[in-house]
């Protein structure tokens, strides 16, 4: 079958076009390193190049919110472990408090050390990281969420945390509110508050109590009235005898699953309260063991009664301290561990993005060769046909 000189053109241009194209190919992924760069390439390939960047994106993503959260939980750390040295201290100086032999000068010097302990533990709850943002304010943590009114200190954060993503499946807090660290305390033992009556005359003090059976403990407020220096009875909330005896200085009263110790010699008509347990806050703790020792109108044992009460508080105070230390320690292991893992990942999706897309050298340069070899005889063999004509053949 005849092939007329513009079909014989229009193939070979073709060819060559198409082997030019391919050996540019060849070129560019030898240059940039990728076989795979654009979806015409291998549109199935490029779709799982795309879903694995995904993924590697958003594990770097968790690495760096990982890293922001160890650098705030970091400076958390530091303002705990500050509030928690400043009540150590007013604890140290609330037990040098509680001694009968020290004059008014001597418990109002206290009372100015304490203010400021005061200031300090103030000082590490509006603490602030390099950006100026409060580590205690919650989600509001670009106003100071801690605010002195005179004696009192409120809170004015937010009682919500930002969360951090730091895994696929893992989020963690990024930080505690100052609510839940220094405002929401349970008050004295935890189940009940002890006090003295302001007009008690004689010299008994009562202790913070403990609750021994907690399932048969009822929640009321009770009273104590001594009858005489030796006898005592116990009423609840409605005014009916819980129990009643003799009295002895540093014996145990025991009520529904609870009991206090009084130490000293009460009067008669003396009454000490055992109230239910609200919240407390550690600002209003140091407060009234300030107001305590400054006061020239309190018994011995009325102040007694109260430093005692204030040395519990405190206690509860550090303890819940280190709850939230042990919690920030917890989530920055948690970091590192999670770090670890992200890493671990990334280190499979690269591997898998270059299996996919990375070109193979050894295999690249010798298609290049080949294809350089192939164009050359194509156009060779194009420019040869191309001089043929009829008259190379008439004599």
């Amino acid at each position: 079958m005849p092939i007329s000189t513009v079909t014989f053109e229009t193939n070979a241009l073709a060819q060559m076009e198409s082997l030019e194209t391919a050996l540019n190919q060849t070129q560019s992924e030898l240059s940039t390193g990728l076989s795979l760069q654009n979806a015409a390439d291998n549109p199935a390939a490029m779709a799982q190049v795309n879903q694995l960047n995904e993924q590697l994106s958003a594990s770097q993503q968790y690495v760096s919110n990982g890293n922001a959260g160890t650098a705030n939980l970091d400076l958390e750390q530091s303002a705990l472990t500050s509030a928690t040295n400043a009540l150590q201290s007013a604890r140290d100086l609330a037990v040098e408090g509680n001694n009968a032999s020290l004059s008014l000068t001597d418990r109002q010097d206290l009372a100015t050390q304490l203010k400021q302990l005061q200031q300090a533990l103030l000082s590490a709850a509006n603490s602030t990281d390099t950006a100026g943002n409060y580590i205690f304010g919650g989600t509001a943590s670009g106003a100071q969420p801690f605010v002195q009114n005179g004696s009192s200190i409120s809170y004015v954060g937010s009682d919500q945390v930002n969360q951090l993503q730091i895994g696929p499946d893992q989020s963690i807090s990024a930080g505690d509110s100052g609510s839940s660290v220094f405002m929401n305390l349970a008050a004295g033992n935890g189940t009940f508050t002890t006090a003295a009556a302001a007009a008690n005359a004689g010299s008994a003090s009562i202790d913070t109590g403990s609750v021994s059976n907690p399932t048969a403990w009822v929640p009321d407020t009770y009273t104590i009235s001594f009858t005489s220096p030796t006898q005592y009875q116990l009423t609840n909330g409605a005014g009916t005898v819980v129990t009643s005896g003799t009295y002895t200085s540093g014996n145990a009263i025991a009520f529904n699953g609870a009991e206090v110790t009084i130490t000293g010699t009460p009067a008669t008509g003396d009454q000490f309260t055992v109230s239910p347990a609200g919240k407390s806050s550690v600002f209003n703790t140091i407060s009234s063991l300030i107001t305590t020792l400054n006061s020239g109108d309190l018994s011995s044992a009325q102040i007694t009664t109260q430093v005692n009460s204030a040395i519990t508080q405190i206690d509860t105070a550090i303890n819940s301290l280190n709850n939230v230390q042990a919690s920030v320690g917890g989530r920055l292991n948690a970091i590192t561990a999670a770090g670890t893992n992200a890493k671990t990942t990334q280190t499979d999706l690269q591997t898998s993005v270059s299996q996919l897309s990375n070109v193979d050298y050894t295999a690249a340069v010798t298609q290049l060769s080949t294809q350089e070899l192939a164009l050359q005889a194509a156009q060779e063999s194009y420019a040869s046909i191309a001089r043929l004509s009829l008259f190379n053949y008439v004599s």
